[in-house]
């Protein structure tokens, strides 16, 4: 069989959950399960008590995508997956707005459940995406790595997409 292509799109318009959930299982008959994440931007500091207006999300074009693409297809490999979609968003986004969407399609559960919190740990700390919040009281200031992302990360041996 054929592995899937997967979906991958880094883009500064809002994606619509429903119409990547049936785009992604259309004509699959062996699907099981599928796994998503939507992860949004809080309206607090991670870790801090500071209030955020927003963030503003910069990428590296072409690199991005090869990168998210590269890591999808090891997803796909890994848990067999019958399909795959992971949209990133860029640009300035308010408090509460989402900011990735990842779903996985798989003949069962655990391989949708797995696959998924794989590829949003990746995402989390190798993506090249960079995080700026913006501060209620008008400042900005970059977003760090943090350590239990990093953990995280690590219980799948992610060494990087390249």
């Amino acid at each position: 069989m054929i592995p899937p292509l997967p979906r991958i799109a880094v883009q500064a318009d809002p994606f619509d959950m429903t119409r990547e959930y049936e785009a992604l299982i259309a004509g699959q008959r062996r699907i099981g399960g599928v796994g998503s994440f939507v992860g949004v931007v809080r309206g607090e500091s991670a870790g801090q008590s500071e209030q955020l207006q927003g963030m503003t999300l910069e990428h590296y074009p072409g690199m991005t995508e090869k990168q998210i693409h590269r890591i999808a297809e090891e997803a796909i490999r890994r848990w067999s997956l019958l399909g795959c979609t992971i949209i990133h968003r860029i640009g300035y986004l308010p408090a509460g707005a989402p900011i990735v969407l990842v779903m996985t399609a798989a003949p069962h559960r655990e391989a949708a459940l797995q696959s998924t919190s794989f590829l949003i740990d990746w995402l989390k700390t190798k993506a090249p995406f960079w995080k700026q919040e913006h501060l209620e009281d008008g400042t900005t200031r970059w977003v760090a790595a943090r350590d239990e992302d990093e953990i995280a990360a690590d219980r799948w041996n992610i060494v990087s997409a390249s």
